[in-house]
């Protein structure tokens, strides 16, 4: 299939007068007779070349053959013409893309068995051919949907809708986009956000199995979620922020958000959050989609594990206007930012009524995760205050028991959030690290620098005044 052969002839007035000729057979019910001349008049402009010529008769074949509902022949017909020798590219590409443009209308007047037949045939037919990928990746699309409803019209945990979704996923997940270099920017990230959808719902539906440790699961959805990860490391982001993009854009991060929660990744759904709220149109929208997106920024930041990025996110996000405006959340921020204790018993009281009520908080996991996130921040305040400490007060402090204590603190150092020691005997914990010799001499060297500093600037006081005197004595 090539067209570097050079054109031999034009057959211009031969299939000018084919044409009305063949259209007369087909209309009095002539069709095999009419395709029979097409088809011998084809094989002569293919051999010469005549790549118009030969496009014209091919899309006459065709159809004719659509306009006569003869879906039989019109399956072999594209079969036939997409495999002649040295059939040329552009002959093959404007019979698929007028097949295309029936798709539609054969599903709704014809049904869906006929349809898929023709879909199967387009498919085969565009199978490792280069300049046709985009057209079988529109196909692809169309046949992944229609197995995506045959799920949806039955039981969502049957055995049917379960292998039709999976069908569907496998189907568009088999098809590289991102290679694909004749297909438009957009386009090719609408075809990745649909491989993450449909990623997710079949990995959701493998792990509820793996859960309920049914004898069809023998294996959890991570894999899948694996290449959710990997698909949403495909879109560029930076294309995301044009503005004919958002719905791209949104679209795009409540995948990643779903993703993350999945991981239990708090700090990277606070950050997809972010980003959601960034989006023009829903900033603007500050008592609806904006508030819900600020709302969970501060959710998932005070549920994020303690470190130097949950920390600057934190900050940055106390210090802006828009969240002094949500009361109860600046409130909340505030409490994690400022260096005090926080009793559970008073947060939980306080802030608790309103949070439980909430989507995220009324799982039992995430309150509990809160719930961890408050003690790591006393025990780090207390770090800073104490350089040793009674277990028993430590406790009291904590509201906790002592075996809770303990672990939770065990979690910290091995974590690297704070130093500490414990002597169980004793029940003492010590705060203060023991320091190298480099780093008390580098102290030291740094208090006599401080020390000579006001020693010189006291000395130059002392002249002055001296000065100032002489002067007034004189």
């Amino acid at each position: 299939m090539s067209e570097a052969k050079r054109q031999e002839r034009d057959f211009t007035a031969e299939v000018d007068t084919l044409l009305p000729q063949s259209v007369i057979l087909a209309q009095s019910g002539k069709l095999e007779e009419a395709l029979d001349k097409l088809f011998l008049l084809e094989k002569q402009t293919r051999n010469a070349a005549d790549l118009t010529s030969t496009m014209r008769l091919a899309n006459t074949i065709v159809q004719q053959c659509y306009e006569a509902r003869d879906y039989s022949q019109l399956n072999a017909s594209i079969s036939l013409l997409s495999k002649k020798h040295g059939q040329l590219k552009g002959v093959v590409q404007s019979i698929v893309e007028i097949a295309m443009g029936w798709l539609i209308d054969i599903k709704e007047r014809e049904g869906t068995e006929r349809w898929l037949k023709l879909v199967e045939i387009l498919r085969a037919v565009t199978e490792g051919k280069i300049f046709l990928e985009t057209h079988r990746a529109r196909i692809t699309l169309l046949l992944s949907y229609h197995h995506e409803y045959l799920s949806k019209s039955s039981t969502p945990t049957a055995p049917s809708a379960v292998q039709s979704l999976q069908i569907a996923s496998d189907l568009l997940n088999d098809l590289q986009v991102e290679t694909y270099s004749s297909m438009e920017r957009r386009e090719k990230t609408e075809f990745i956000l649909e491989q993450m959808r449909l990623l997710i719902a079949v990995a959701r539906i493998l792990d509820s199995k793996f859960e309920k440790g049914g004898k069809d699961s023998l294996s959890s959805g991570e894999p899948l979620w694996v290449k959710v990860r990997v698909g949403g490391r495909k879109v560029n982001e930076d294309f995301l922020k044009e503005g004919a993009n958002e719905d791209l854009k949104l679209k795009f991060y409540d995948l990643m958000i779903q993703h993350a929660l999945h991981q239990c990744a708090y700090i990277d759904a606070a950050k997809y959050y972010y980003k959601i709220w960034e989006t023009p149109s829903i900033k603007v929208d500050a008592n609806g989609k904006g508030r819900s997106a600020l709302e969970h920024i501060v959710y998932y930041v005070v549920l994020s594990p303690h470190n130097n990025e949950q920390s600057d996110i934190l900050h940055h996000l106390y210090n802006d206007p828009a969240l002094s405006k949500l009361e109860l959340h600046y409130n909340l921020v505030k409490c994690f930012v400022t260096r005090e204790l926080m009793r559970w018993p008073g947060i939980e009281a306080l802030y608790g009524p309103f949070l439980r009520t909430t989507s995220i908080f009324s799982e039992a996991k995430q309150w509990e995760d809160l719930h961890t996130r408050v003690i790591e921040h006393n025990i780090r305040v207390i770090a800073d205050y104490y350089t040793r400490i009674m277990l028993p007060r430590l406790t009291a402090l904590l509201d906790l028991t002592p075996q809770q204590t303990e672990e939770i603190l065990a979690r910290l150092v091995v974590s690297g959030t704070i130093w500490a020691r414990m002597d169980r005997p004793t029940g003492i914990i010590n705060f203060d690290s023991k320091r190298r010799a480099e780093d008390v001499m580098n102290d030291w060297s740094s208090d006599m620098q401080k020390l000579l500093g006001v020693v010189e600037k006291t000395w130059m006081g002392m002249n002055a005044a001296q000065a100032a005197q002489s002067r007034v004595k004189e």
